[in-house]
């Protein structure tokens, strides 16, 4: 039985050649070999993919109506079912959208982005860095509940801290192993960087934009006064809430894309290349490995139902699979315990005008609180359009378990009182919304899986390996947990590792004796 690196190990042993994310190339056969797959998410849809085009029968069990898992978007006549609460159906206007779900393709992504490129899912870009957009703190600071356009306050921090280093390393008060001309060239640096003038102060510039906007003739524009750094930092605009993430986080660095009307277009593509069977409505009960493959017990509107094959590969989230019967050894168990997935809410907001942009100028793009929206997100789509969706909230954590345990029409204000401190056309322009809240999501029950150092050590490794003839996939197998490359990667792993074990059970069967 081959451990969880069996694809790497391929690659460095020259058995695959190292290609791009489309040219996914194993030898051998899987017929005869019949695959059961619980969830037809990401994970799922692109395991069978890959092992139909290497000739293995698959059953993909969906406890769901639908594909995708949490690659979901909310358009017209969408559901989604919430413990505790009723189905709820959204009502958008024919064409309107948001991604409740996955909403960015980075660009290093390599595997999501030449799925895309194989299944026909055509791409746009997303504005995912938008200085347009606003900083809004909830305070008492001389700043705080006022809406600041992101570039001035971004522009205000980088240049005094750069006037600050500047001045100190003018006078020689940094402890660094320096010459005079190094020194000099980081003063430049730092000048251009901040916008110092000659004398190294910091003063507002047009980077930061203007009161009165350039025009015709001699209107040359009036720029506007910087703010004090004690303001912006007795304001909160310093604190953990507003560092930018959307500029220096890995993940979140430009250029980023979005499937052009929607990315549920990724799993729907899926769907369709599929020639295995996608049973809806089977909720798995109990999952029994056994001597010589593995057994599974589900419910559906017809009743209880068995089904038997060779191997598995589960992709079920943690949360739910805690409390589906398995007979996994200690470890797996213990781990699929106790791996926790972060509560995180979303909210879509239907107005009757793209006001952002019209009244605005904001195109795309996040704004940035530190109240329970945490972050508003502006629409990478159909500029100066009619309408539009906004998303309201996407909040994590104690926040988001707070805002989920409201009702759907709770949320709703929520969102209005909150979003129209920022954007008083809230209450003239609003028509409908959409909540989710994914850890009161019946077959999700999180957004993603969370780790700490110690935990990648110990339990996550006890998930890498099949139980079995079980195998584990999903974004909760990864380092690109809440990410679609996540779910990607661990079925590209599964699909390899599945396969080199059969064709070496195969080549066993026919060595002579």
């Amino acid at each position: 039985m081959l451990a969880g690196g069996a694809y790497p190990a391929m690659l460095a042993l020259g058995m695959l050649k190292a290609a791009p994310a489309n040219a996914f190339n194993l030898q051998g056969s899987g017929k005869g070999k019949k695959i059961i797959i619980l969830g037809a998410g990401l994970a799922g849809m692109s395991a069978a993919y890959e092992l139909e085009k290497l000739g293995y029968e698959c059953v993909l069990l969906e406890a769901r109506h639908r594909v995708g898992g949490r690659c979901f978007s909310i358009r017209q006549g969408t559901n989604n079912q919430e413990l505790h609460q009723p189905v709820q159906t959204a009502n958008f206007d024919k064409g309107l959208y948001f991604n409740a779900g996955p909403s960015r393709i980075a660009h290093h992504h390599h595997i999501t982005l030449e799925y895309c490129k194989e299944l026909g899912v055509p791409l746009e870009t997303y504005n995912n860095v938008n200085e347009a957009a606003y900083y809004f703190a909830e305070g008492k600071g001389p700043l705080s509940n006022k809406k600041i356009r992101i570039k001035e306050i971004q522009n205000d921090v980088r240049g005094y801290t750069s006037e600050l280093l500047a001045k100190a390393m003018d006078k020689s008060q940094l402890d660094a192993a320096l010459t005079k001309e190094d020194t000099q060239k980081i003063i430049e640096f730092l000048r251009a960087e901040g916008g110092l003038d000659i004398d190294k102060l910091y003063k507002a510039s047009s980077r930061r934009g203007y009161i009165q906007e350039p025009a015709a003739a001699n209107q040359e524009g009036v720029i506007a006064e910087a703010y004090k750094l004690q303001d912006i930092i007795a304001s909160g605009l310093m604190d953990p809430d507003f560092y930018n993430v959307n500029y220096y986080t890995y993940e979140l660095q430009m250029t980023m894309f979005q499937a052009v009307g929607g990315m549920d277009k990724i799993a729907t593509a899926f769907q369709a290349k599929l020639k295995s069977p996608i049973q809806f409505g089977a909720e798995v009960t109990d999952i029994k490995n056994t001597t010589n493959g593995v057994t599974i017990n589900y419910n559906t509107k017809q009743g209880a139902q068995q089904i038997q094959g060779d191997l598995c590969i589960c992709t079920i989230p943690l949360p739910v699979l805690s409390n589906i019967n398995h007979n996994f050894s200690s470890d797996v168990s213990r781990a699929i315990d106790f791996i926790q997935y972060i509560n995180t809410c979303k909210i879509g907001l239907q107005f009757k005008r793209r006001f952002w942009e019209e009244d605005e100028g904001i195109y795309g793009g996040i704004t940035h609180t530190n109240n329970e929206l945490t972050q508003i997100f502006y629409p990478n789509n159909d500029y100066l359009g009619k309408k539009g969706v906004l998303i309201g909230y996407y909040n994590f954590n104690d926040k988001a378990k707070r805002t989920g345990a409201l009702g759907f029409n709770e949320r709703e204000q929520l969102a209005l009182q909150k979003g129209s401190l920022i954007h008083p056309q809230y209450s003239k322009e609003f028509e409908q919304s959409f909540s989710i809240a994914w850890h009161n999501t019946k077959y999700n029950q999180g957004g993603w899986a969370v780790y700490t150092d110690a935990e990648r050590k110990s339990v996550y490794q006890a998930l890498l390996k099949p139980d079995g003839n079980v195998y584990f996939a999903g974004e909760h197998v990864t380092y690109w947990n809440a990410w679609m490359a996540g779910a990607f990667l661990s079925a590209r792993s599964t699909v390899a590792n599945i396969h080199a074990r059969v064709n070496e059970q195969k080549l066993a069967y026919q060595s002579p004796t």
